[in-house]
């Protein structure tokens, strides 16, 4: 993989004050290696409240939830077909994320029900098994590699299921939908587009064959103002769904999992207090959001007292909306306390706001209710460090944990 770290800088635009240039690259904070968030708070804490880095082919980016909160909300304004940083275009269309309303809308309407509430209540009983055989699989060893032995695992078996995809698949998908979340590299990441593309083109050629009662199959067959969507249309957008399905989940839990084996004290809350697990949830979200992607100026505009071009790029990144103290009071703290409704952007707002954020909260939640009875108290394994990085959506690569066994 090359690191975009070793190529060119871009050139200031005219445009651009120069008093407004900072040296950010999102692939590689200072600091990012020991605490992702922490990092983002140093840049929103020390730079101007929107900046444009020469980094990743040249954006802007701003850090203050009221601008991010607009990016996602305003999309006459900042377009979604520039969500990805570097910027590139997909390798397919990606219907609904890439594009707006009206338009958006009906194509929504064809994911939404899959994760709808009621869909989610169902397939809870599933998580909950899965869940439970994955703790008391390495309970009794008293440690596990969180990652490989349970992020990389209950939250993609649990998407491949609803997405009716064979689980033995999985070890295959991973590498694609890592390198698509972490690569600074847009070649490597092109290339793992592609690969998720070419798995859905072959498993949408025997559904075609042998139709089942899957959200694939669904994809597959839609109609959209009463005519069936263009088949490259449903390749990309059951892409799409697998791409964000196989990483954001697991990434969550990460540092939900870091946090909590590095706070004893707030887990003791919760095993004393489980009735507090959903609104810790909703805190451990706001605290450390991954998801960072960008969007695409549609019409010279002024923002933020800021002249923006159309075609410039901007960064609005969701996790800071999380951490501003414009908005949450002590952001850098957590408490599970908190007053609700808890203002984030972890979910992203507006029309692209993820249709799976209903899974994602229950799958959390399921975790925290089957782990906490089982190992109550956890910690960092000596001798090993977290691996987290900084990059368009934040990762938790490798999570050493131990416990005490009787």
């Amino acid at each position: 993989m090359v690191s975009l770290n070793s190529l060119p800088l871009a050139e200031r635009p005219p445009h651009v004050p120069e008093e407004l240039v900072r040296d950010v690259d999102l692939f590689d904070l200072p600091g990012n290696r020991e605490d992702v968030h922490k990092s983002w708070k140093w840049v929103q804490e020390n730079c101007p409240r929107i900046f444009w880095t020469p980094r990743n082919g040249g954006l802007w980016m701003c850090t203050r939830a009221k601008d991010i909160l607009e990016l996602q909300n305003d999309f006459e304004h900042f377009g979604m077909e520039g969500a990805l940083v570097p910027r590139q275009k997909r390798p397919f269309p990606a219907p609904p994320i890439d594009i707006e309303p009206p338009e958006h809308g009906p194509y929504r309407l064809l994911i939404s029900p899959a994760f709808s509430p009621k869909v989610v209540a169902q397939v809870e009983e599933t998580v909950r098994q899965f869940t439970i055989d994955l703790i008391e699989g390495f309970q009794p060893r008293g440690e596990c590699e969180f990652v490989t032995e349970y992020t990389k695992v209950l939250p993609i078996i649990v998407f491949l299921t609803m997405m009716g995809l064979p689980l033995e698949d999985r070890e295959q998908l991973l590498p694609f939908a890592d390198a698509i979340a972490q690569s600074p590299d847009p070649a490597f990441a092109h290339e793992a587009r592609i690969g998720l593309m070419r798995y859905i083109e072959d498993q949408m050629e025997a559904r075609k064959k042998q139709p089942t009662d899957d959200l694939l199959s669904k994809i597959l067959y839609a109609q959209v103002n009463g005519e069936r969507i263009e088949e490259r249309k449903a390749i990309g957008m059951a892409t799409l769904a697998l791409s964000g399905g196989l990483d954001t989940v697991k990434n969550m839990l990460g540092f939900h999992a870091k946090f909590l084996a590095q706070n004893p004290a707030h887990v003791k809350q919760l095993v004393d207090s489980p009735a507090l697990i959903p609104n810790a949830v909703e805190e451990l979200f706001r605290r450390h959001g991954v998801s960072n992607t960008a969007r695409v100026i549609r019409a010279d505009r002024e923002f933020c007292g800021v002249l923006l071009k159309e075609g410039d790029q901007i960064q609005g990144v969701s996790a800071l909306v999380g951490l501003d103290e414009e908005t949450v009071p002590n952001p850098m703290d957590v408490d599970f306390n908190r007053p609700m409704p808890i203002p984030h952007a972890t979910f992203g707002n507006g029309p692209h706001r993820c249709p799976g954020s209903i899974l994602a909260k229950r799958e959390i939640m399921v975790w925290l209710q089957e782990w906490l009875p089982r190992i109550p108290e956890f910690r960092i394994k000596k001798g090993t460090v977290p691996r987290q990085q900084s990059a368009m959506v934040n990762t938790v690569s490798e999570l050493w944990l131990e416990w005490d066994v009787a």
